[in-house]
């Protein structure tokens, strides 16, 4: 297999709003224990929308953006023992780490210091990308690189249910926001047994339709319906056991803070475009609510949604609503906030898999 040396990829070239172009670079080389990987596909991730608004400020620039990514691996260094030519593959974030507690323990989304794929290292919107041998992940023959594409979010939607909030099927939930997130959440949610609430506003109605028909078991309008008195009715007037924001817009968290059963829990998935927003503190406080952080994922939620993927948990082929090839990277980008599609992918080697 010959490997090129040069290639194109999606570069945020400086901060700001937009400051984004399709320009060349080197294919990296694989050494130590590096593995290169061809990419067939790469999911639009809602932190790449925020970078691309300037928003998100955790980017080194200039940076080819990409951290939800697939492909089949193409070289290997000299140390990668348990990675081979010809596997298929996706891979964790984690590039490089500090060596401290966090690192120890594998929580490497906690590190001190920790250099991430599309964020401080080159990422997967170009033909190839470079990863470390300890964060590849094997695929099943059975799952699709489209569909091993959004194992990283997915992962991370593992993490929020599976170590931050051991969801069971006991628990009556609030999901706020049904966008892919809120969408990954909920699916998992009626793979382990849960009753789900999901909540979004009007403009979401053909996603809240779309909610509806992955399982929710209700879905509401918060502009035009009662969210408290539906929350009370099904939950005998305690709230919900927990509730979890993959909106990341403030309105929506403080709406439902005071509807979370007394020494409940909130899990903070989503992002918020603003460093600082106002909560509800007294509803916290008052009914001894755990707020909790959730970032990102680790090691130990990977082959979770490997397997979900692979066993039919998650829908891949009606969460996929659009693929661009990656010369077409603006326009991909802009059917993401146009805000009508679900998850969009690049393909980066169009027919060569």
């Amino acid at each position: 297999m010959t490997i090129p040396e040069k290639m194109k990829g999606v570069f945020k070239t400086e901060p700001g709003y937009d400051k984004m172009d399709f320009l060349e670079l080197d294919v990296p080389k694989a050494e130590d224990d590096k593995v290169l990987i061809k990419v067939a596909f790469t999911g639009i991730c809602g932190s790449d929308i925020h970078t691309f608004k300037g928003e998100y400020n955790n980017p080194s620039t200039p940076v080819v953006l990409g951290h939800e990514f697939a492909g089949q691996v193409v070289a290997v260094g000299d140390n990668v023992t348990k990675v081979k030519v010809g596997d298929r593959v996706t891979s964790e974030t984690t590039f490089e780490t500090s060596t401290d507690i966090y690192t120890h323990a594998k929580q490497y989304n906690l590190a001190l210091w920790r250099k991430g794929i599309g964020t401080q290292q080159n990422g997967s919107m170009a033909k190839y990308v470079l990863a470390r041998e300890e964060s590849i992940h094997h695929l099943p023959d059975s799952l699709s690189y489209e569909g091993a594409a959004m194992t990283e979010p997915l992962a991370c939607c593992v993490h929020a249910m599976y170590q931050k909030s051991q969801l069971t099927l006991h628990d009556k939930i609030i999901i706020m926001g049904p966008g892919p997130i809120g969408l990954f959440l909920l699916q998992i949610a009626k793979h382990i047994g849960a009753f789900v609430i999901m909540t979004g506003i009007t403009q979401d109605a053909d996603r809240l339709a779309f909610a509806k028909e992955l399982g929710a078991d209700v879905v509401v309008d918060t502009m035009k319906e009662d969210l408290a008195e539906i929350v009370h009715k099904y939950t005998d007037g305690y709230g919900v056991d927990k509730a979890y924001d993959a909106s990341g817009a403030a309105p929506a968290v403080n709406q439902v803070l005071p509807l979370i059963k007394k020494r409940g829990r909130f899990v903070q998935v989503g992002l918020f475009a603003k460093k600082y927003v106002e909560l509800d503190t007294e509803s916290i406080i008052q009914r001894e609510i755990e707020y909790v952080g959730c970032r990102s994922q680790n090691p130990f939620d990977w082959p979770i949604a490997i397997h979900l993927l692979d066993s039919g948990a998650i829908n891949i082929n009606k969460m996929i609503t659009k693929k661009f090839p990656l010369e077409e990277w603006r326009e991909a980008f802009e059917s993401v906030m146009g805000g009508k599609e679900f998850k969009v992918m690049i393909e980066s080697n169009p027919g060569e898999f």
